[in-house]
């Protein structure tokens, strides 16, 4: 499937070993790919039509080809990622859908139809204030009353992720029961939209849409400092919703469903902000077979 220089599954696993984010896509000419994207519905999923898939590096950056066709974005833009290690997680997705494609389970794809497409048309700032805005309604911050049981077990699981973002920023945050959510003050914002500011416009991408998987800002920067995991953020994200299947069972088929594919959007997301913030080129002794 690959080059004799590229051996892609043993790279891609080595990466992931490291330490712990209607339209179409045209692929060259005579062919159209639906796309899956955040702002449309997935597409339908359609018979796999190519053989090969390899990445070659073009003037703005690393392209994919499926064949000896280039991909292309939903807007019909070229296909093109700042890093070579980005570039090899995408591959991999096309290079592991079988006899059909399935476009909803292309996460890093999507991700980077929007940091391409950009089809919202926000700018940096936009994108940090919107991450931002979710402190107002952050998971965590959020408390109930009773039973008191829920109560201990929110205080246990979600203190120490805010008193480790406090610290670690230097803010305050606070939890709250009440209706109206925590009184966030100024300041922490503030300083939350500084430290953004300091991800690229492809990264920040990548980290609201973990914010809006995660419903929590403080989860998103607990992945992206590596003081979670993605499996502990999730299971945080849920830990009301595992309390009541805890207490009264659930629905085999679908509470796993859920909880595997907000896993896998999260590691997504995650694996995305990390490689878009950096620079450095994969090593081909790496990628050798």
């Amino acid at each position: 499937m690959w080059r004799s220089s590229l051996c892609l599954r043993d790279g891609w696993r080595r990466l992931l070993n490291r330490p712990s984010g209607g339209p179409t896509a045209s692929v060259g000419k005579g062919a159209n790919i639906p796309f899956p994207f955040r702002a449309y519905a997935p597409p339908a999923e359609r018979k796999r039509f190519y053989q090969n898939v390899t990445i070659t590096q073009g003037e703005g950056g690393f392209e994919i080809n499926l064949d000896h066709r280039k991909l292309k974005t939903p807007q019909a833009k070229l296909f093109t990622v700042p890093s070579e290690a980005l570039a090899i997680a995408v591959a991999t997705e096309w290079d592991s859908q079988q006899d059909t494609i399935k476009f909803y389970t292309m996460h890093l794809t999507t991700l980077c139809n929007t940091s391409l497409d950009n089809p919202t048309q926000r700018n940096k700032d936009q994108l940090i204030r919107a991450a931002v805005k979710f402190l107002d309604t952050d998971t965590i911050c959020y408390r109930v009353e009773e039973p008191e049981t829920l109560v201990e077990l929110q205080k246990n699981e979600w203190d120490p992720i805010l008193e480790w973002a406090e610290k670690r920023y230097g803010v305050e945050i606070g939890s709250s029961t009440s209706i109206m959510g925590p009184s966030i003050p100024a300041r922490t914002r503030e300083v939350l939209v500084s430290h953004l500011a300091s991800y690229n416009m492809w990264a920040l991408q990548g980290i609201e849409f973990v914010v809006t998987q995660l419903k929590s800002v403080m989860l998103t920067l607990g992945l992206m400092d590596l003081r979670l995991t993605v499996e502990q953020a999730v299971l945080l994200s849920r830990l009301e919703e595992e309390y009541q299947i805890q207490k009264w069972g659930h629905v085999e088929w679908a509470h796993d469903y859920e909880l595997r594919e907000l896993r896998a959007r999260t590691a997504a997301g995650t694996l995305f902000v990390h490689l878009c913030s950096e620079s450095t080129t994969v090593k081909h002794k790496l990628l050798q077979e």
